[in-house]
């Protein structure tokens, strides 16, 4: 339950802290006095949107915090799921706003974002406020009823996780679809473009290759006309190279008898008369196996080009490009020859997930048709205590497709006098109706929710007398069980209160202030009275704010 509130700049407010307690607390005011203000600072801890316009020191941060007792609350997983600090008794949540506008969000000193922070208070407070009454006529607020009071929450959980991956497979085989539909109108393309790779079988380095061979077989008369002067030079006359220097390699060694200084070059000539003997014999043989083969020469030319055309056409500079694109062209039709097969597994997977789903919305439908049932047995004495004596009210099922919530759509059916036909709730009820139609609602959600606090925000709008008298009474109850804090400006539902805050301004000289006041027994008494008469508290009025404390309790 919430057991304290600090707010500190904000909006009227420049400094409060308010401790709260177990049972039925009442916080009352004159119109403008606050009251919005603290429901305002409050709805920041529930994780609504943060207002900038509230700040009101421009140069100081706005801080709202909270604590609540949680001790009963078994809520330690999902302080494990978050990594936030878990404390057995008690969990302080604050947000800010800084000067620059920006929002930030704590639980237990522990940064967190503004979703987590409204995941968790969703298990510790509820408010209803006289916009909340605008819910009973939205289908999904009131599938969301059933659903509390069948305890569908786990099994809607699964359901929703199933129903997610349905819609997935559901994306992913439209998705397969159009792009085998696609790539069927591309496969003549796809194919005709392969068959042009196909025809030249291309291979990695082949161009490099060909353009070596093509500039070879282009100069063979030239090559060899230079290796048959070189080998004719060499050794292929009477005066040849090789002959010349044979004799000059004996003129050496017959010398070298008569002159020691030359000893040895014969032998260093000899040695070069049979390196060039080497030399000539390899020029030879090249000269040998190099052959004028103009067919052949034609052959390589038209591959080059065949190439050099395919290169244009894909805007490529080699054969390794032209590789990668053929190997793509591949990719994209053996994509396209197995979508049939792909196709096929998602339709099954599809058809297993239906019936999951099948399963689980049926096993909704029958929880909240149940539900349904209990909810009209508890609803009518409810309402009817407040007033609607003659109230009608059943739940009608409409069968729809799968959707996030299973396979059911409801609707609430009202009727408030004899002999008028059921119909939906903003066909029929009055503001006045439908605000008490909602207290008996929350008050039935909050039994089996097992909420720790709810907060009353000015719903009994719109009633007086016997009818407001009910509705304290009924806040009371539910005050048995849970906490309950109510802003109201009835004295009949203000009467019920165990505890009593009264909201107020004060003028200063910097400016007007919002502040709050616990009310003791005589004061609670006094505040009741000025409900009842206004400014001007008589005994009358004293007296009867006493008859009618003494009558709840």
């Amino acid at each position: 339950m919430l057991t304290r509130l600090y707010i500190a700049n904000y909006a009227l407010i420049d400094q409060l802290e308010i401790e709260f307690n177990d049972g039925l607390t009442i916080i009352t005011g004159e119109t403008g006095a606050g009251k919005s203000i603290i429901m305002g600072a409050l709805s920041l801890i529930l994780g609504e949107r943060a207002d900038t316009h509230a700040i009101r020191d421009r140069q100081a941060k706005t801080i709202v915090e909270a604590t609540f007792d949680i001790k009963d609350y078994r809520l330690n997983a999902f302080f494990d799921n978050n990594d936030i600090d878990y404390y057995e008794h008690e969990c302080i949540v604050r947000r800010e706003i800084g000067v620059n506008g920006r929002s930030r969000a704590f639980v237990n000193d522990t940064a967190v974002t503004v979703s987590v922070l409204r995941e968790l208070t969703s298990h510790l407070v509820d408010i209803h406020s006289q916009h909340s009454n605008m819910l009973l006529s939205r289908p999904q607020f009131q599938l969301s009823v059933l659903d509390n009071i069948a305890g569908n929450a786990s099994m809607l959980k699964t359901y929703s996780a199933r129903y997610s991956h349905y819609k997935a497979l559901q994306s992913m085989l439209r998705s397969q679809q159009e792009s085998y539909n696609k790539g069927k109108a591309e496969m003549d393309y796809l194919r005709f473009q392969l068959n042009q790779f196909d025809e030249l079988k291309l291979h990695k380095g082949e161009e490099d290759e060909l353009e070596e061979l093509q500039k070879k077989l282009s100069n063979v008369t030239d090559s060899k006309e230079a290796l048959w002067k070189v080998e004719t030079a060499l050794d292929g006359e009477e005066n040849s190279i090789i002959s010349q220097l044979s004799t000059l390699s004996q003129v050496l060694a017959d010398t070298e008898n008569n002159l020691s200084e030359i000893a040895g070059l014969s032998d260093r000539m000899q040695s070069a008369v049979i390196e060039l003997k080497d030399i000539a014999h390899s020029v030879m043989s090249v000269n040998d196996d190099l052959n004028d083969d103009p067919e052949q020469l034609e052959q390589v030319t038209q591959r080059l080009d065949a190439i050099y055309s395919l290169e244009r056409k894909h805007n490529v500079k080699s054969v390794d490009e032209l590789l990668d694109i053929e190997a793509r062209y591949r990719r994209q039709i053996e994509e396209i020859d197995n979508s049939d097969e792909r196709i096929g597994q998602l339709k099954h997977d599809i058809e297993v997930q239906e019936k999951e789903l099948a399963s689980l919305s049926h096993q909704l439908s029958t929880r909240r048709k149940q539900a349904a049932s209990d909810f009209v047995c508890q609803l009518l004495p409810l309402a009817q205590g407040l007033g609607m004596k003659n109230l009608k009210f059943d739940v009608k099922f409409i069968p729809v497709g799968y959707g996030p919530s299973g396979c059911d759509a409801v609707e609430f059916l009202f009727a408030f006098n004899k002999n008028q036909d059921l119909l939906p709730v903003q066909e029929t009820a009055s503001g006045g109706e439908i605000s008490r139609l909602m207290l008996s609602i929350k008050t039935i959600i909050a039994r089996i929710m097992n909420l720790p606090t709810i907060i009353f925000d000015e719903v009994d709008t719109g009633v007086s007398g016997d009818i407001a008298s009910r509705i304290g009474d009924m806040m009371g109850d539910i005050a048995k069980h849970i906490q309950v804090i109510a802003i109201t400006h009835l004295p009949q539902v203000a009467a019920h209160g165990m505890h009593h805050m009264k909201v107020f301004k004060t003028d200063a000289v910097d400016g007007t202030y919002t502040s709050v006041q616990v009310l003791n027994r005589e004061e609670h008494v006094l505040e009741i009275a000025r409900m009842l008469s206004g400014k001007d508290v008589n005994q009358a009025a004293i007296d009867n704010a006493k008859s009618l404390v003494a009558m709840s309790e």
